[in-house]
């Protein structure tokens, strides 16, 4: 596997899109992207949540959304990290599994095009929200079972996606695994985005003792929804380095492992955990 954790600055970019209902035209848009990062001294790129396909009309949707072996994504992926020397993280695809049913799949690539690391979404999207949006994804998706972490460029990198930030049980898990970086790759609605996101991307920060990277599907989509966009980088003291704002875009930021170091030799709220005793009635 070509790539080493991180033992100096890496620079990173970050490709907030507005993904819409062909995922040719969306593969071709990771691939200029990836072209433009590498351009720019990258040396990996993270890419939102359903960066392949992004249509919540399922009967529509469901003749694209195949076996990872015959994504048009990721298969593009694969083919311009090895061309680059480039790692890129698909934030997620929706591919089919072997038992028939879907999965909301994240993938790392390394650099020379292999995959590297799978993560399937283990937190469902199943909610009513005030504005009259409700949103079922357990009912086409299967959850995840496994925490997943890998070694890239920029460290030992934790693996979530977007729902999965509400539950703080997963990122306490990623932080005693000493990750370096975690990715939250996001597809958030735009009412939960202002109430929320730079909220809990701070904290998940903070509480794992890592950098957060969260490249965000921003805009007015084909299929209809709006997505809050603001893709970030948050340091392990909850700064946020990079903010990606409204729509499509492409911005870097670089991770300082000595950072992460500074912090947790300052807060070692990590190595301080204990045990909490369960009350007795």
């Amino acid at each position: 596997m070509t790539g080493a954790v991180a033992r100096g600055p890496v620079k990173v970019a970050l490709f907030q899109m507005t993904s819409g209902i062909d995922p040719q035209a969306n593969a071709t848009a990771i691939v200029n992207a990836a072209r433009n990062a590498a351009d720019a001294g990258a040396a990996m790129l993270f890419t939102p949540e359903m960066c392949g396909l992004l249509d919540r009309n399922r009967a529509r949707a469901t003749p694209n959304i195949v076996p990872e072996r015959d994504s048009p994504v990721l298969a593009a992926a694969c083919d311009v990290a090895r061309e680059l020397g480039l790692w890129i993280d698909l934030g997620s695809l929706a591919v089919l599994r072997d038992d028939g049913k879907w999965a909301n799949r994240g993938f790392v690539v390394d650099a020379d095009g292999a995959i590297a690391a799978r993560y399937d979404k283990i937190h469902m999207f199943d909610v009513d929200l005030a504005t009259g949006e409700t949103w079922r994804e357990s009912a086409a998706y299967t959850p995840g079972e496994q925490v997943v972490t890998v070694d890239t460029p920029v460290g030992k990198l934790g693996l979530a996606i977007c729902y999965d930030v509400r539950f703080p049980a997963l990122f306490e898990e990623l932080g005693q695994q000493r990750c370096d970086v975690i990715r939250i790759p996001a597809a958030f609605t735009v009412p939960t985005g202002k109430a929320h996101w730079h909220l809990m991307q701070r904290a998940r920060a903070v509480e794992a003792s890592a950098w957060v990277i969260s490249a965000a599907q921003g805009g007015l989509h084909e299929d209809g929804r709006e997505t809050y966009g603001h893709s970030l980088v948050v340091d392990p003291w909850g700064e946020v380095l990079y903010d990606g704002g409204e729509g499509t875009s492409l911005g870097f930021a670089t991770i300082d492992p000595a950072r992460t170091v500074e912090v947790r030799a300052q807060l070692p709220s990590l190595a301080n955990k204990r045990e909490i005793p369960r009350s007795r009635e």
